[in-house]
């Protein structure tokens, strides 16, 4: 009974959002959610959600260590088994990743798979609070009901010493926004759960001098930047220029995105992006000096190199798209020297 009551505690701002989508009559015929929220509205509604919460979009430092490293996965398509998400996660947790990157179609749009990834997001944010940070227990030391109560702990990072409750600790999941995530209005799903589709993150891996890494992420789950994203990242709204002011390096510049470029096994450019946008990135990608470049969407593995950028297309780590356990996940090796290389990462959950 007392976990009923967690469940409903930490999902009821999920299950007040999906009550207030079907009284709004947008439930089609077979049940599932309609919406048209287009780039453009994604865009702004991000970009102003990033600027009242860039403290949410928190540095990470490396600076005190040899090497970092970040796992990407890409679409897990997730509707009634997690399998594939959690060993995912758990694969980062025990692996001490950095952070952990997903680039798209993250779950289907019904309401229940949504629960589902929250359910996940919220478990593994406890390990992750739990392996990390200092643990403060204020509830009964003799009620073991108390104990599985996560609203019962303090999680202190004692290096900067702040105190968060569990629902507050910056857990480094960063995922993009796909063209499944915003179908039969998947995207006020989505938005609930990560909030910003167009955002970055910085890795701090040097103090003398203050150098950075940097990350960043885009919204091309419709095949379009569309006019207000473009607008942004024209302005350097991504070019990290605030911070090379005050005298920071960026090092490394490392980009997601869920639409791909190119075909895979083939230089030519995939169909979906307007050829415009297509020259427009890489152009971008250039000029932000990237070093790799990470897609989804076409659940085939791809790679290409332009000059000094790695290209990397990933496979579906999906069950329904790959049945079979295979090499779906890749993670990257940051070193202190600025060496970057990258593995492919073996999972093996399958559906009983």
């Amino acid at each position: 009974m007392m976990k009923k009551i967690i469940l409903f505690t930490v999902h009821c701002s999920l299950f007040t959002l999906i009550t207030l989508l079907m009284s709004c009559e947008k439930v089609s015929p077979i049940g599932v959610l309609v919406s048209n929220t287009a780039v453009e509205d994604r865009v702004k509604m991000s970009y102003l959600y990033y600027q009242q919460h860039k403290v949410d979009f928190k540095w990470h430092d490396a600076d005190k260590i040899d090497e970092y490293t970040f796992l990407v996965g890409a679409d897990s398509h997730l509707t009634t088994d997690g399998g594939r998400m959690r060993e995912m996660l758990q694969n980062a947790l025990d692996h001490d990743d950095l952070m952990i990157t997903h680039l798209g179609d993250i779950a289907d749009t019904k309401p229940e798979y949504y629960i589902l990834l929250d359910e996940l997001m919220d478990e593994y944010r406890w390990k992750y609070a739990k392996k990390y940070y200092q643990e403060m227990y204020l509830g009964d030391p003799d009620d073991e009901f108390e104990k599985e109560n996560p609203d019962n702990y303090i999680y202190q990072d004692t290096l900067n010493q702040i105190n968060y409750t569990v629902d507050r600790v910056p857990y480094p999941f960063y995922p993009v926004v796909g063209n499944h995530d915003i179908t039969h209005n998947g995207w006020a799903l989505w938005s609930n759960i990560f909030h910003s589709s167009f955002y970055d993150v910085y890795v701090l891996v040097e103090d003398e001098p203050y150098t950075l890494d940097h990350f960043i992420f885009l919204d091309s789950a419709s095949g379009t930047l569309g006019q207000k994203q473009v607008e942004l990242i024209e302005e350097g709204v991504l070019d990290g220029h605030d911070y090379e002011k005050n005298g920071y390096l960026v090092r490394h510049t490392f980009v997601f995105g869920h639409t791909n470029i190119f075909r895979p096994r083939s230089l030519e450019f995939a169909s979906t992006f307007p050829r415009e946008e297509s020259f427009f990135l890489l152009n971008k990608f250039h000029e932000w000096d990237a070093s790799m470049v990470f897609f989804g969407h076409v659940h085939k593995w791809d790679y290409q190199q332009d000059g000094v950028t790695e290209y990397i297309t990933l496979d579906s780590m999906c069950e329904a798209n790959n049945p079979e356990p295979g090499d779906y996940l890749l993670r990257v090796h940051v070193k202190k020297d600025g060496t970057v290389t990258w593995e492919k990462v073996h999972m093996n959950y399958k559906k009983p």
